[in-house]
C-alpha cells in the first residue's frame, strides 16, 4: 500500500507529463526551448508576488507568466531587438527581481523547493488543481492540434486555410503558462524546460507522426516520473533532478533507435 504523499506525487507527475507530452512537441518543432526557459525563469517573480500578497504561488506564477508572455509578444511585434536578446533581458530581469522580492519579504522561503521542485510535498487538495489543469490543457490542445501542426509546417498556408494564427498562438502560450505554473512544484524552475523538451526529443527518435510523437512523449514523461520518484525515495536523492536524470537516460537510449527518415 502506497503512502498518501507518494500517491499525490504520482498523480501530480502524471498530470504534468500529460501536459508536457503535447506541448513539448511544439516547443521542439518550433525551436522554442529558450522561450520556455525564459518563461520558467519569470515564474520566480510570480512566486515572490504570491508570497508577498499571501496568494497561492501558482496563481502568482500564472499571472506573472501571462504578463511576461504578453510583454514579449508586444516587444517582438515592435521589432526592437532580436528574440533571444529580448528573452534574455526579460527572463533574467524577472528572475533577479523575484529573488530580491523574496529576500525583502521577511518570510522564510525554501528556494531549493522552488528551484528544483518538491513533488513529494504535493497535498491532496493540490492534486485537484493538477488534474483540472491536465484535463483543460488536453481538451484545448486536442481542439487546436491540427491548426498548430499546420502552423508549424507553414504559417502562411495556415493563414490561407482561414486559421486565425494569432489567436491559436496566443492560446498555445496560455497553455505553456499553465504548464509552467503546475510544473514548478514537480521539477522546479530551473528544470521545467527539461520536462518539456527531453520527452519530446526522445519520442521524436522513435515515432513517425506528430500524434504518435505526442503520445510517446507523454508516456516517456510518465515513466520518468514513476522511476524518478521511487529512485529518490530509495536512494534519498532530490526528486526533481532524479526525474530529469531518468529522462536524460531514456533519451540517450533512444538515440540508437532513431527511425529511418
Amino acid at each position: 500500500m502506497l503512502d498518501g504523499f507518494i500517491v499525490n506525487a504520482l498523480i501530480a507527475g502524471i498530470c504534468v507529463s500529460i501536459i508536457a507530452g503535447g506541448l513539448g512537441c511544439f516547443v521542439v518543432w518550433k525551436k522554442m526551448a529558450y522561450f520556455g526557459d525564459s518563461l520558467s525563469h519569470s515564474s520566480l517573480l510570480g512566486i515572490a508576488i504570491g508570497i508577498s500578497l499571501g496568494l497561492n504561488f501558482t496563481i502568482g506564477t500564472f499571472i506573472t507568466c501571462i504578463i511576461f508572455a504578453s510583454l514579449l509578444t508586444y516587444l517582438q511585434n515592435k521589432n526592437i531587438l532580436s528574440n533571444d536578446t529580448l528573452l534574455g533581458i526579460l527572463a533574467h530581469a524577472a528572475l533577479s527581481i523575484g529573488i530580491i522580492a523574496i529576500s525583502i519579504s521577511n518570510q522564510y522561503v525554501n528556494l531549493d523547493a522552488y528551484l528544483f521542485g518538491d513533488i513529494l510535498t504535493v497535498t491532496e487538495s493540490e492534486t485537484y488543481w493538477f488534474i483540472s489543469a491536465a484535463v483543460l490543457v488536453f481538451i484545448i490542445l486536442y481542439i487546436i492540434w491540427e491548426k498548430l501542426v499546420l502552423m508549424t509546417i507553414d504559417e502562411n498556408i495556415a493563414k490561407s486555410e482561414g486559421i486565425n494564427t494569432s489567436l491559436v498562438h496566443s492560446i498555445f502560450l496560455i497553455l505553456l503558462v499553465i504548464f509552467v505554473a503546475t510544473c514548478v512544484k514537480v521539477v522546479g524552475i530551473l528544470l521545467i524546460t527539461s520536462m518539456l523538451i527531453i520527452p519530446a526529443a526522445a519520442s521524436r527518435q522513435i515515432t513517425s507522426s506528430p500524434t504518435k510523437m505526442a503520445f510517446g512523449s507523454g508516456l516517456i514523461a510518465i515513466a520518468s516520473v514513476f522511476i524518478g520518484i521511487f529512485s529518490s525515495i530509495i536512494f534519498d536523492i532530490p526528486t526533481g533532478p532524479s526525474i530529469i536524470a531518468i529522462l536524460t537516460i531514456i533519451f540517450i537510449l533512444t538515440l540508437p533507435l532513431k527511425r529511418n527518415s
